[in-house]
């Protein structure tokens, strides 16, 4: 007798180990992302645990793939992306592409820039490239200040200091592109 819940949850774990490599990222890096231990990741991963809800969210979201796409459920024809905004650190992210690996693109709403604007500098590996939707930005690389505004773009190497925030009273929106690299700095763990 045909078990289709069985044969869906038993191609899970290959789903998730060949997310997870593709990005790049290790069991204990995704325990971090996700609050999942890396020994239960494994097991996950080599089908000796069956998977529930409450794990799959987390996965599916560090991921950035639809729960759909973990337990292969059936295409619905609607090639729309819907879109989940991410709260981070004070900015709005958007996603714009949902397939693990690669570059992806995000929008990103900066908060208005207060009284005192104070912009602390990051580095990571990789390379960013961002667009001027609206609003005016300020953009810190090295020991240079640029002021952008809209249909403006810049792109640089992230290993080099940096930060990028709202220049004015209002938000600033942009379109940026980042590869694995850039996303976990942006989408990883809260620092808070």
């Amino acid at each position: 007798m045909d078990n289709p819940v069985g044969d869906v949850l038993a191609g899970v774990g290959p789903r998730l180990r060949a997310l997870r490599r593709k990005r790049g990222t290790t069991l204990a890096e995704l325990a971090g992302e996700t609050g999942l231990t890396a020994s239960t990741l494994s097991r996950l991963e080599n089908g000796r645990l069956r998977p529930t809800l409450e794990q799959l969210l987390p996965l599916a979201r560090a991921h950035g793939v639809p729960l759909d796409d973990l337990v292969a459920a059936p295409p619905t024809g609607d090639p729309r992306i819907h879109l989940r905004p991410v709260r981070r650190s004070g900015l709005v992210l958007v996603p714009l592409t949902r397939r693990p690996g690669g570059i992806q693109a995000y929008k990103v709403i900066y908060p208005p820039a207060g009284p005192t604007p104070t912009m602390k500098l990051q580095t990571h590996e990789g390379y960013e490239w961002f667009y001027v939707l609206d609003g005016q930005v300020r953009f810190v690389l090295g020991e240079q200040e640029f002021l952008l505004g809209v249909g403006e773009a810049a792109e640089f190497d992230t290993r080099i200091p940096h930060c990028i925030g709202s220049a004015g009273s209002r938000p600033a929106e942009l379109l940026t592109l980042f590869g694995a690299q850039g996303e976990r700095a942006h989408l990883g763990p809260s620092r808070h």
